[in-house]
């Protein structure tokens, strides 16, 4: 029977989890106040952060899609794992040990998501220790005539494939792997004659993702004989999606956060001869154009969302250099980040400008980077003949529709008169045409009119009110159920509630008991808050902790769940957190005070109701009013 892993290893394995660690592999988090911290969100493209993390409570919530949960949900979604796979991947990121239940020890895995990356795992080690055996120097031949020694292999983890058909295949049955997990991991091919390695005679990069974990691997060709294509990628399967991974960003993500800067090159020996000329912010796509799911995924490790940082691209001259260009120039937009393009002398790609002229050229490539709309630009111009009126006139059509496309209206009267001096028309037509485009644009809904360039994009994206249902590239992100905190009223009155609830959640410890406790009787008029406040009370007496937010959340209906999250992560206003302890206290007393008010002023009305013959009465609300006083006073001087 397979077992289930023990309720207390969960827990525990939850507590010693950062879950702002596990997220900082995915996402770039910034200080976002006191114990908070923010990024773009991962489950949906967004220009502003609204993605916040709160360590001390172990969530996280987005508040522009409404995603939300704790380390085991955020693991779960990323990495599309079921809930016991989550823990599993969390325990060994820590080298925590796991207790089965129910069962003769560990749960079969047979092809799920853990033997997969498992066995990717194991191929890598094979394929790294077969580079140094006699059969692989083809293999070594290769990589020294491009300028890598075997320093540089062990450091991108660059192995080889031998030529025979099921090496592999036998190799990973002796670790315990089936021919139908190395068939899942896209690890062997299926013939009309059986199963064979899907990689022989090749160079091979592992491909790993942001965290480090191999997920697939990158193949060249080295024999005459191969009849397969010159680079062999690991297919699609449950962990490997080439349109969502970059080759080298597991190695460039620190300096990609830190710098702001990212370099998108052409291939695998291009992104090694980069790093290893210093510009180690560089990456590649494996086996398909650069996209959508690849523009969220730089954006989200590089944070932005501030217009300060740079992509910048290496295209090769040639005419599929010239169609990568546009294709990149297609989603420009979708960056805040400037965008530049680095085009070698003589046509040299990174790999080929090291061997030639060392790394300090590599390097001064990217410092000769020009931007993007004007390499766009000069594209388009090449293909007509600016020495006649007719080529001039249709270059400036064409191109116009670029210019108005910048995003910065303050750039576009310098690129008009740039538009104007390369097709050699005056200035004045040049603003004509491209005030033209820009009426166009706009009258399809800030649809480009570039077609060619941009076919399908539908403008930037912006931050949208919160309630409003995403709808990010034509893909809606349905919307939570029940209250979110930016639909709670916005007057003073429910803002203290409010504010109070999220002092009692997030920091229930510097409240204090004698406060919560007084805070959980108080009266709350939104009716959403109240069943917090509810849930607050009922655990009131086992005032914060490590379990504090599961607890609150546990005695809440399911809709109420998303609500108290977003209290929980949402930044509290102090500015530093020697003032978080009397922020927290104050408004928490204040809500205590306005229900002291309240009170009174009832009271004050039944004593005012009172007769003269009820002089009992009289004096058992008098006694009631003094001590009311004393609580208040008692709560100022506190």
């Amino acid at each position: 029977m397979a077992g289930r892993i023990r309720q207390a290893d969960v827990e525990e394995l939850k507590q010693r989890v950062n879950i702002a660690d596990v997220i900082g592999d995915y996402v770039t988090l910034k200080s976002a106040g006191v114990g908070s911290m923010k990024g773009l969100c991962p489950f949906h493209d967004e220009r502003s952060p609204s993605f916040h993390v709160r360590p001390t409570v172990g969530y996280f919530h987005c508040f522009g899609c409404g995603e939300s949960g704790d380390v085991y949900t955020f693991v779960q979604k990323m990495d599309h794992l079921s809930f016991t796979e989550s823990i599993e991947r969390l325990a060994q990121r820590i080298n925590f040990e796991l207790h089965y239940e129910e069962g003769s020890g560990k749960p079969n895995e047979s092809g799920n998501r853990s033997r997969i990356l498992a066995a990717n795992t194991a191929a890598a080690e094979f394929f790294v220790a077969q580079l140094a055996t006699p059969g692989a120097a083809e293999g070594r031949k290769f990589l020294g005539e491009r300028g890598f020694d075997k320093a540089a292999a062990d450091h991108f983890g660059i192995g080889y494939a031998p030529k025979a058909w099921n090496e592999l295949r036998d190799h990973l049955k002796t670790k315990g792997f089936t021919e139908e997990e190395q068939l899942q991991a896209g690890l062997l091919s299926q013939g009309d004659k059986g199963v064979y390695d899907r990689f022989r005679g090749r160079v091979i990069w592992p491909i790993r993702d942001v965290t480090g974990q191999t997920i697939g691997f990158g193949a060249r060709k080295l024999f005459d004989d191969d009849q397969g294509p010159k680079y062999l990628n690991t297919p699609e399967t449950p962990v490997y999606h080439k349109q969502q991974v970059l080759y080298g960003l597991d190695l460039a993500k620190r300096d990609v956060s830190k710098t702001r800067r990212v370099v998108v090159v052409e291939g695998y020996t291009d992104v090694m001869a980069a790093h290893l000329s210093g510009v180690t912010t560089a990456v590649a796509t494996c086996g398909t154009s650069f996209g959508v799911e690849h523009i969220k995924l730089i954006r989200r490790i590089m944070g932005d969302d501030s217009g300060l940082g740079e992509v910048i691209f290496t295209f090769d001259p040639d005419a599929a250099g010239q169609k990568a260009a546009m294709r990149a120039f297609a989603e420009e937009q979708r960056f805040a980040a400037q965008t530049f393009v680095a085009v070698a002398p003589e046509g040299l790609d990174p790999c080929d400008l090291r061997l030639a002229r060392g790394e300090q050229a590599v390097r001064d490539l990217m410092d000769a980077k020009v931007p993007m709309f004007e390499f766009v630009i000069r594209q388009m111009l090449k293909n007509y003949n600016l020495d006649t009126v007719e080529g001039r006139v249709a270059a400036l059509r064409e191109a116009a529709p670029v210019v108005a496309d910048i995003r910065d209206s303050a750039l576009r009267p310098g690129y008009t008169r740039e538009l104007a001096r390369l097709t050699g028309v005056d200035v004045s037509e040049a603003q004509v045409a491209v005030s033209n485009a820009v009426k166009a644009s706009r009258s399809k809904g800030m649809q480009t009119t570039a077609e060619g360039a941009r076919q399908g994009y539908a403008g930037p994206s912006t931050a949208r009110p919160a309630g409003a249902p995403a709808d990010i590239a034509g893909e809606a992100v349905a919307e939570p159920e029940g209250p979110r905190v930016f639909e709670l009223k916005n007057d003073p009155s429910s803002r203290l509630e409010r504010d109070a609830m999220m002092a009692l959640i997030q920091y229930p410890e510097l409240v204090g008991l004698e406060l919560a406790a007084d805070a959980v009787q108080s009266a709350i008029m939104d009716a959403n808050l109240a069943t917090v406040r509810d849930a607050i009370g009922a655990n009131v007496n086992e005032l914060g902790g490590e379990t504090w937010l599961d607890r609150i959340q546990n005695d809440l209906p399911h809709d109420f769940k998303p609500l108290v999250t977003q209290l929980a992560v949402a930044p509290l206003p102090q500015k530093n957190a020697e003032q978080t302890q009397s922020y927290c206290r104050g408004v928490v007393i204040s809500l205590i005070e306005r229900d002291l008010v309240r009170r009174k002023s009832e009271l004050v009305g039944r004593l005012q109701r009172t007769s003269v013959d009820q002089g009992e009465v009289s004096r058992e609300i008098q006694r009631e009013l003094l001590e009311l006083e004393t609580k208040r006073r008692s709560l100022r001087e506190d």
